[in-house]
């Protein structure tokens, strides 16, 4: 079957176009360029499009066939410095609990992945306890990565991140309760200089890119690749999937002593972790151009209230 590639701006979907040219300066001149990009890319790889493209947010994902006969997902960005450490993070992990990177060409922003077949992501899973124990499974996989640490930020810069907050608003701290930021800068200054020996992080290990493979195997996928501490990993499966489950008390409790007792972690830095890493994403949600919901400041307040 034959599959219409629909890649012209005017057929992608318009929050798709807003994405791209709202996060890049070229983002305009990419989406022109990507019908081109998708066709170079098939020609090169030997490649058929095999389906309608995934749900698109910053980047075109599309299901191909190769040459052998095997199916894989095609993924074109426009070339940054996230796209370039997710290529090499996958390079990294080598399949052993993420998806495996069959090609990829960093200049032009396109990575050719394994296909993970049935694909079903952990949200799809009621048990959120089951849910949290293959996270933590899956994290300990792709720690056992040896990479060049050269190639991928660390902590410091990771989480200095908060700092443009403050920049941004005269000193103040905009929509968010100072109170809340003051409390994350304070931790960020206590729990950096005492951090564990850092390891290949995912960076964005939440139930969505979580997929399950075959023999009810899981992989990641769309690393952002980043040189930390084990226990700053948890932070972004805890603000998902949803904001009832993120505001339950009674489940963060057990999905933080789940990700302390499996990962052999210290509780009270994976939930400080966890606590700037909301107030982080909340800033990055301003960054983006989005506005920061209530949902944002109440998982954060959450996770403050579970400290001791």
């Amino acid at each position: 079957m034959r599959y219409a590639v629909r890649t012209s701006c005017a057929e992608l979907p318009i929050s798709f176009r807003s994405n791209v040219t709202g996060a890049f300066s070229n983002g305009a001149a990419w989406l022109k360029e990507l019908p081109n990009l998708l066709e170079g890319c098939k020609q090169r790889w030997k490649l058929d499009v095999a389906g309608d493209p995934f749900p698109l947010s910053f980047n075109y994902v599309v299901p191909v066939s190769r040459a052998n006969g095997k199916g894989a997902v095609l993924k074109l960005g426009v070339p940054n410095s996230e796209l370039r450490s997710e290529a090499r993070a996958l390079r990294a992990y080598d399949g052993h609990g993420a998806v495996r990177l069959i090609e990829c060409d960093e200049e032009i922003g396109a990575l050719l992945l394994a296909r993970i077949v049935p694909g079903q992501t952990l949200a799809d899973l009621c048990d959120e306890k089951q849910a949290t124990g293959i996270a933590a499974r899956t994290m300990l996989k792709l720690w056992k990565a040896r990479p060049n640490p050269s190639e991928f930020r660390g902590q410091e810069d990771w989480t200095g991140g908060l700092t443009k907050l403050r920049a941004r608003f005269s000193g103040g701290t905009g929509p968010i309760d100072p109170g809340l930021v003051d409390a994350a800068e304070r931790l960020r200054s206590e729990l950096l200089p005492c951090a564990s020996e850092a390891v290949l992080l995912h960076g964005d290990l939440h139930h969505l890119n979580i997929l399950q493979g075959k023999g009810n195997e899981w992989f990641a996928i769309d690393p952002k690749g980043v040189m930390a501490e084990p226990a700053y990993e948890p932070a972004a499966f805890l603000l998902n999937p949803d904001p009832a489950t993120c505001l339950d008390k009674a489940i963060q409790t057990m999905r933080v002593d789940i990700f302390a007792e499996m990962l052999q972690l210290d509780r009270e830095r994976v939930l400080g972790w966890a606590y700037f890493h909301s107030v982080l994403s909340a800033w990055w949600t301003i960054e983006n151009g989005g506005q920061v919901q209530e949902s944002h400041i109440a998982k954060a307040r959450l996770l403050r209230s579970l400290l001791r």
